[in-house]
């Protein structure tokens, strides 16, 4: 499958299990989680970071990204289990 099968070109967002999801929340949560895991990073853009992931759970779920992927930084799954991220 590739990207264009999941969301096609022109669309910002889809319908997954219930939840719209805007086009690059993935790349965003990425982004976010090594803002995080940045020993350099000041508190607040880690918290602005942590912010963003906060917002972006339900969709990252519907997703399914934590069903097959896991953070592997021990502080930040830590806290995304505390926020209800599942399996991350």
């Amino acid at each position: 499958m590739r990207a264009e099968d999941v969301l096609p070109d022109g669309r910002d967002q889809g319908d997954f299990n219930g939840v719209a999801v805007r086009k690059g929340t993935v790349g965003a949560f990425l982004a976010n989680a090594r803002a995080c895991s940045d020993p350099q990073a000041s508190a607040e853009a880690v918290a602005a970071a942590r912010r963003d992931i906060r917002e972006a759970l339900p969709a990252l779920r519907a997703l399914g990204l934590f069903e097959v992927l896991q953070v592997r930084d021990p502080a930040l799954r830590a806290w995304m289990q505390e926020e209800g991220a599942g399996a991350a």
